[in-house]
């Protein structure tokens, strides 16, 4: 579209354009509402704020931390409580933060975002809080001993920063600090050093990143000995340089562009993304290597194969406590649970795990050896334990069922795509016979999907008579770091390919129908929806794409957009936009093929991916004659809703766009 049409869309606040979303939500609403509408909503509702919801925490000193958000706190409380009184059945929480109490004292649309908190005094919290949900946020210090934000503390406009103490009167800062110190994808480029009582504007400059770099790196850790100062850069989404700051000096820490470092009292893990030839030895790509900091910092190059991968398995994650290294594995998407002694790295299974379809690390104490971990599956609600890492567990918690699993399936089954690669994905339903089916996908940014419980969609979907199915397509990260390098860029079309697979193999095998076939993705995954409607429609009888990019032409100039350009090209080099243009949802819009009805969502309050991007989508799709409903949200961020409320009715309004469009 050289002369866009649409392009008025763009204008996030522009009257015209919130008028049009008004007027496109009242239609959709009228619609779309109804009894079942609010039958679906109140399920998922009950769901989301019951008190029986495990309350997940995680450590700092003596205490255990929870945000907790229900019908009575819908913005939420930041609290505390001890493992003695979490073991109860009622524990005994002090409340640190009331978000609604204190959005109504300063008659502010407050949404939690993060504390960072002083390491490891556990004193003092830099909190961020975001206006509507939105990724750029307000940061104010609170004294957690005195449960107060502090007067004529550390405070920040709002922007996209991150804070980190060097101690009890000094940050490292990364904001908007005026002209010039943002990049080109809209994050910050230079760190300063702000001190306790200065002015930010006479902060110490430590380091800048380029303009066209993705944003400044800059990173304390605080543990008492084993203190580092990390700086750098983002130079693409995926590569960053790094330096350790030693006495003024900054050191490079000499490591794949690309590969991802933590480093932990003496050691330093390095995750390779690609293959790494050190001396004679090449280390493969999702392999995980350890090596003493200091040591390799000074030249040293004594590596470690903590883990290697193979063709299907992966690491999933890596959590320290003081003593011991939790791993985190996957073969063909199922988790394990290892424990690593470092030093020796002999790896032994974690004991007392009970058999589940997914089991994570929720938290670890890296000052002690405890661990939590929560169990549970598509019909399996979810079970919390705790112990030391290696040590016996106990069950604290458990959540109820939401829902009858009784009769409901559980399976894993492979399609074939078009270039012969097998694609896992989980069916779970009754399927007695061919039924409504919601297919999810994803397919970027190396981001896996995995089994969990869902009671929301066991109640409005599964009990109904409904199927669900979630495809472990490429571009995630479910078989590691190669699974999604070989469809970024000009081979993203594997990603589009994969998904059809699994809706034409869905098919194949009589689970369904393509006229009970509906799929639904977000953000990456809405620009998944939007390929499937404009390459695929003859494949699904309804979509729903939320929170999109599909103006890929111009995605790189919005918001974020420039900042994944190494994930999908840049459209402004005519040999990129060559693969680009063939899958660009907005670009291939045609009346002249039939497409199925199409539920597209957004948020007025989404400054990580454009709103206009859903606007422009829905009047091109209505001008060529297709069928399309539009909601926008004013608050939620990316994420869509702010609370959960807004979130239950955002999924109430995909459960009934489903159920109508596919016949249920």
């Amino acid at each position: 579209m050289a002369d866009d049409p649409y392009l008025w869309l763009e204008d996030i606040t522009g009257e015209d354009a919130l008028e049009w979303a008004r007027a496109h939500n009242d239609a959709t609403l009228a619609e779309l509402g109804g009894e079942r509408f609010e039958e679906l909503r109140a399920e998922v509702l009950e769901v989301l704020d019951t008190d029986a919801r495990i309350p997940y925490v995680g450590r700092r000193g003596d205490y255990l931390y929870n945000f907790w958000r229900d019908e009575a706190n819908p913005r939420g409380l930041w609290r505390r409580t001890t493992l003695d009184s979490y073991r109860t059945d009622d524990p005994v929480w002090e409340v640190l933060i009331d978000v609604d109490e204190l959005a109504r004292a300063e008659d502010e649309n407050w949404v939690w975002s993060s504390p960072e908190v002083i390491e490891p005094e556990h004193t003092l919290a830099l909190i961020s809080l975001s206006r509507g949900g939105a990724d750029a946020t307000v940061v104010r210090e609170f004294d957690m001993r005195t449960k107060q934000f502090v007067e004529g503390g550390f405070e920040l406009p709002e922007a996209k920063s991150s804070v980190s103490w060097e101690d009890e009167d000094t940050v490292l800062v990364c904001t908007d600090f005026g002209e010039g110190s943002m990049t080109e994808s809209g994050y910050p480029r230079i760190a300063k050093r702000w001190r306790r009582g200065e002015p930010l504007e006479n902060a110490e400059t430590v380091f800048e990143a380029e303009p066209t770099d993705v944003r400044v790196i800059a990173g304390v850790d605080r543990t008492p000995g084993f203190e580092h100062t990390r700086l750098g850069r983002y130079t693409d989404f995926y590569n960053r340089i790094r330096y350790e700051l030693r006495d003024g000096e900054l050191i490079l820490i000499d490591v794949p562009t690309d590969a991802t470092t933590a480093t932990h009292r003496e050691w330093m893990l390095i995750s390779l993304r690609t293959d790494w030839q050190v001396g004679d030895v090449t280390y493969t790509a999702g392999s995980l290597l350890a090596t003493k900091f200091d040591d390799f910092l000074s030249g040293a190059r004594d590596l470690t194969v903590v883990y290697e991968p193979d063709e299907h398995s992966c690491l999933s994650g890596a959590s320290w406590t003081k003593d011991k290294l939790v791993l985190v594995t996957r073969r063909d998407v199922a988790s394990h649970i290892e424990i690593v002694t470092p030093g020796s790295w002999e790896r032994v299974d974690a004991p007392g795990i009970p058999p589940s379809d997914e089991t994570v690390v929720v938290d670890t104490d890296p000052f002690g050896d405890e661990v939590f971990y929560d169990t549970s599956g598509f019909t399996t609600p979810s079970r919390l334990l705790h112990g030391t890492a290696g040590g016996a567990l106990e069950q604290l918690k458990s959540a109820p069922s939401f829902f009858d699993a009784d009769g409901i399936n559980v399976a894993q089954y492979f399609a074939t795509s078009a270039d012969g690669t097998a694609i896992p994905y989980f069916v779970v339903g009754q399927r007695a016979e061919p039924s409504p089916t919601w297919l999810y996908g994803y397919g970027g940014f190396q981001n896996s999907l995995t089994p969990s419980y869902a009671g929301g969609l066991g109640r409005a979907w599964l009990t109904r008579g409904g199927t669900y199915v979630m495809a472990n397509i490429r571009g995630g990260g479910e078989y590691g770091p190669r699974w999604h390098t070989q469809a970024m860029r000009e081979n993203r079309h594997l990603v589009y390919e994969d998904f059809a697979a699994v809706a034409a193999d869905l098919v194949r095998r009589g689970i369904t129908t393509v006229e009970q076939l509906g799929a639904s993705g977000g953000s990456n995954g809405g620009l998944l929806m939007g390929v499937m409607l404009t390459q695929y429609p003859e494949l699904f009888g309804a979509l729903v794409c939320s929170v999109p990019l599909l103006d890929m032409k111009r995605y790189h100039l919005l918001l974020a957009g420039a900042s994944w350009m190494a994930e999908y090209g840049d459209p402004d080099n005519p040999a990129d936009w060559v693969f680009m243009s063939k899958y660009s949802p907005y670009q291939n819009v045609s009346s002249d093929r039939r497409y199925p009805p199409i539920l597209i969502t957004t948020s007025t309050r989404d400054d990580r991916v454009h709103p206009g991007h859903a606007r422009k989508m829905t009047a091109a799709l209505e001008a060529a004659g297709h069928r399309v409903y539009y909601y926008e949200n004013i608050e939620g961020g990316h994420g869509g809703a702010a609370d959960n409320k807004q979130a239950a009715f955002k999924a109430a309004l995909t459960y009934e766009f489903l159920w109508r469009m596919l016949g249920g």
